[in-house]
């Protein structure tokens, strides 16, 4: 018997069907590995894909087949070893399959297979039941993105957007209305001519003049071209604004001395998955980034996560600056604002009072939610304190403490999670 392997390269989505499909019915496996994956690799590598190790005994389908005992007849193809009323030896079951003890020369097993998600794919059962609360999108405002959409005709464009049918239809009609008084003036000239006599010598020379005047009229009309410049007619486009939703996430950061680098990384890890979150939530997203110790400083990504400035802890700073960012750039008429906070909860203690009045009073009445992470495996201290004060009085501010690697997705999927309709 031939056996034929088939190794030509599949094009482009040729089988994403049966991709999906192997996703939809392993979809347990898939997640569970994803999960494990997660707590081995950076939250920094997460735009790459994973490879996905499934149990061989996962994908193992059930058979029928004869068991062990039992009388069968079988008709066998000729063959060269036997002949009528020959034996054959009944195989003997089981089988090595591996495992502990000594190696055997029988039996035969089967590797766990592997299966490579995209990027995109990852992602997907990453984020597959969460979505961000309160997700309203205040304004579809109008961003400088554009498409070209049909417009009606125009007179003029270029040969390859020329409409035909709507070209023949004003040829058509220039044409009827150009001739319509000819064709009156023959039908009219016609009428006379055949109200003449044959027979009368009078009227020869009345029917000759009839005659041809009916022949230059026949001229005129023929004489009208079929189709003209005036009748062409192009399909028209223009650009027409795309509305798209739009939203601002403020980072806010302690950077104190008191947050170590330890502390610093998983606060990282944490802004790392929320802007990866909201870029599959909103069209465009704007991202603010504000570090604060005694002093609150709007800076860029690579300062936000990397700079090595510290000092005390004065977290109202970094509030008010929020406050003022907002208030200037980001009305609530246009804008869909969020704000995540990671602090290891140690503040100056006369500070903490003016951080909740600024929650309180300033910051809750402009943003759609509020996350507060506290890291610190301790104690809570005089801003957790105040911090819940303006949870009992927002219901869309959220706080939850982060002790190790192991708590940035569980407190993430918790704030984050989807809510009842």
């Amino acid at each position: 018997m031939g056996h034929f392997i088939d190794r030509r390269i599949d094009g482009k989505n040729k089988s994403a069907v049966n991709r999906q499909r192997f996703i939809k019915r392993f979809k347990a496996q898939i997640k569970r590995a994803v999960s494990d994956a997660m707590s081995e690799r950076s939250i920094r590598d997460m735009h790459s894909g994973e490879k996905i190790n499934i149990p061989a005994r996962d994908l193992s389908e059930p058979v029928f087949h004869h068991g062990s005992g039992g009388e069968r007849q079988i008709i066998h193809p000729g063959n060269k070893d036997f002949v009528e009323g020959d034996r054959l030896p009944r195989p003997r079951g089981g089988g090595g399959r591996g495992g502990e003890g000594q190696a055997s020369n029988q039996g035969q097993g089967e590797d766990e297979f592997s299966f490579q998600l995209s990027r995109e794919e990852f992602l997907e059962m990453f984020f597959e039941d969460l979505e961000l609360p309160n997700l309203v999108k205040t304004e579809l405002a109008k961003l400088t993105e554009y498409k070209w959409v049909r417009a009606g005709y125009s007179t003029d464009g270029v040969p390859s957007n020329i409409n035909v049918v709507r070209s023949l239809k004003q040829s058509l009609a220039r044409r009827q209305a150009l001739g319509a008084p000819y064709r009156a003036q023959l039908r009219e000239l016609e009428a006379r001519l055949h109200a003449l006599s044959d027979d009368s010598e009078a009227d020869a020379a009345e029917r000759e003049a009839l005659s041809a005047e009916i022949e230059r009229l026949q001229a005129r009309l023929r004489g009208m071209p079929f189709i003209d410049t005036y009748d062409l007619r192009y399909n028209n486009r223009a650009k027409q604004e795309q509305p798209s939703s739009q939203a601002v996430m403020f980072c806010l950061m302690d950077v104190s001395g008191s947050m170590n680098q330890a502390r610093k990384d998983l606060a990282k890890r944490f802004f790392i998955l929320l802007y990866l979150f909201l870029e599959r939530n909103y069209e465009h997203i704007e991202v603010v980034f504000i570090r604060h110790h005694t002093i609150a400083k709007e800076v860029d990504e690579q300062e936000f996560f990397y700079s090595r400035e510290t000092g005390d802890t004065v977290v109202s700073s970094a509030l008010e600056m929020m406050y003022d960012i907002a208030r200037e750039r980001y009305p609530t008429a246009s804008w869909n604002i969020y704000a995540a906070q990671a602090s290891d909860g140690d503040n100056w203690h006369t500070d903490s009072p003016l951080c909740q009045q600024w929650l309180t009073e300033s910051i809750m009445p402009l943003v759609r939610y509020f996350a507060y992470v506290e890291i610190t495996p301790d104690r809570h201290q005089s801003l957790w304190e105040a911090y819940e004060d303006v949870q009992a009085q927002c219901p869309q501010f959220a706080m939850r403490q982060i002790d190790g690697p192991a708590d940035i997705y569980p407190v993430f999927r918790d704030l984050f999670k989807r809510q009842a309709a």
